[in-house]
């Protein structure tokens, strides 16, 4: 019985905005339209703002009025957390209004879309990608903007991020078994990113990935894929001599070793 009173309370109270909206909607006062869209839009009622922008736009496009309307409608799309729309539009409002005092917050905006819409480290990374590109762009148009120590401080996420997908990549293939993908993979990644954050374990797993290859082929490539496992060991411990991996490590450069020289 409460619940049923609090929502025909709920409902007397909202009803006479919502009769009032939808008549504003369906009137011809355009002026009244543009006044009621401010107020909404100050009141971040952003919805309300935003279906009212939609349809006074074109009436005021090329005006000083119609560049304002367009970018509270951008605005309004980035206010509801639809950063794909956002972006679109203030990418737009870039294009369409070049000279206007809005343009430095659209052109971060439009990059900071994307960097809101980049996805998990699993997932596809294009969007990253995107963002890192427009990021980078606005730094270079903007170099004594405000704006530019968080720009770079998104840049640094978002490579953290691609780092971390080229890591999980190469070591998909070392995981499914398919080690001379995973050698080339691993080192492709440290290509990439020098200063990765995985950098201690990709050259781990480089010399792993090198051993069980060398393990696993025909005899006649398995000295030479033995002598590859020392070289990438040495690269490992030169750089990183107290590695949690040493044990391990040691472990094939010994077996490495003493394979070779069985061999000769």
């Amino acid at each position: 019985m409460r619940k049923i009173l609090i929502y025909i309370i709920v409902l007397v109270i909202f009803m006479p905005s919502c009769s009032e909206y939808q008549k504003l909607l369906k009137g011809n006062d355009y002026e009244l339209k543009y006044s009621k869209a401010m107020e909404y839009y100050e009141k971040k009622d952003y919805f309300r703002a935003m279906t009212l922008f939609e349809e006074l736009y074109p009436l005021w496009i090329g005006l000083d009025k119609g560049e304002e309307i367009y970018f509270y409608y951008s605005y309004s799309h980035y206010a509801l957390n639809d950063y794909l729309m956002a972006g679109y539009h203030f990418r737009k409002f870039a294009k369409s209004y070049p000279n206007s005092k809005h343009i430095e917050e659209v052109e971060y905006l439009s990059a900071y879309c994307y960097y809101l819409d980049s996805p998990e480290s699993e997932l596809d990374q294009t969007s990253t990608v995107r963002a890192l590109d427009e990021l980078q762009l606005f730094i270079d148009r903007y170099p004594n903007s405000e704006r530019v120590a968080e720009c770079n401080n998104l840049i640094e996420k978002l490579r953290s991020k691609l780092e971390q997908k080229a890591y999980e990549n190469a070591k998909l293939y070392f995981d499914l078994g398919y080690y001379k993908a995973a050698v080339t993979s691993l080192k492709n990644s440290l290509k990439d990113y020098p200063d990765s954050q995985y950098r201690e374990e990709i050259l781990f797993l480089i010399v792993k990935s090198s051993y069980l290859l060398a393990q696993n082929s025909i005899e006649k490539k398995q000295v030479e894929r033995y002598k590859s496992t020392i070289t990438e060991y040495y690269t490992l411990v030169d750089e990183f001599p107290s590695t949690t991996h040493i044990k391990e490590a040691e472990k094939y450069f010994d077996s490495s070793r003493e394979f070779i020289e069985n061999s000769k």
